[in-house]
Formats: C-alpha cells, sequence, structure tokens
C-alpha cells in the first residue's frame, strides 16, 4: 500500500508532462525528409507555404494541396495524381517539434494504420 501512495505523486507528475508542439513555425520553408527503404536512405525535399507542397523526390517533382484542419494537423491531396493511389488524400499530424524539425504520423485518409517520420527544416 505504501508503494501505491508513493508512485501516485510521480504518475500525476508523468500525466501532465506535454510534448512540445510549436507547429506553426513548420506551416511554411524549404524541408528534408530521410527514411530508409530496404536499407537504403532515400531523401525526399520539400517547399510548403500555406496552400500548397511541392516535392522532389529522386529528381521527380509533384505537387500537392495542402488543406489544414488545424495547426498541428493538414491533409495532402495531390494536383495531378498518377495512379488510383495517388488520388487517396494522406492525412499528416505534428506530434512533436523541437527548434529544426518534427516528428509527425500519416496516412490515408479514413485508413487506421498509421507511419512516423520526422522532418528537418532546412530554410524559412
Amino acid at each position: 500500500m505504501k508503494k501505491i501512495i508513493l508512485l501516485l505523486p510521480v504518475l500525476l507528475l508523468m500525466s501532465c508532462y506535454n510534448a512540445e508542439r510549436n507547429c506553426i513555425d513548420f506551416k511554411t520553408g524549404k524541408f528534408k525528409f530521410e527514411y530508409k527503404i530496404d536499407g537504403v536512405k532515400k531523401t525526399t525535399l520539400f517547399e510548403r507555404n500555406d496552400s500548397i507542397e511541392i516535392e522532389t523526390f529522386e529528381g521527380k517533382t509533384d505537387t500537392s494541396t495542402i488543406r489544414w484542419v488545424n495547426d498541428c494537423e493538414y491533409v495532402l491531396q495531390k494536383k495531378h495524381p498518377k495512379s488510383k493511389a495517388e488520388e487517396k488524400a494522406i492525412d499528416m499530424k505534428i506530434l512533436t517539434t523541437t527548434k529544426n524539425s518534427y516528428t509527425f504520423e500519416f496516412g490515408m485518409v479514413g485508413v487506421d494504420s498509421k507511419q512516423k517520420g520526422t522532418v528537418t527544416k532546412i530554410a524559412d
């Protein structure tokens, strides 16, 4: 019983912790997203303003519209989809931020499975 009483303040303090989210700092700018596919490092560069995101991956450039749901969540929709899969909108949610990066989760709208990643801001 004493252990439970001692553990209670620790749990209360932990429940008050909120991850930093300065999402407004990441609404516009130039960004880099690095990830691995089959052990090979891939890099996507993109530039975002309030309503458009222009992405470059492996020499190919694509444009998507942005609809902001709130300061930390937005929906991307390809302007010129080349397949049925590209026609589906992507829900993006910023989970935490640092001075020059943010961690986010993303997935197709209406689908429960989500993936996570980290983006670095390289210019305003």
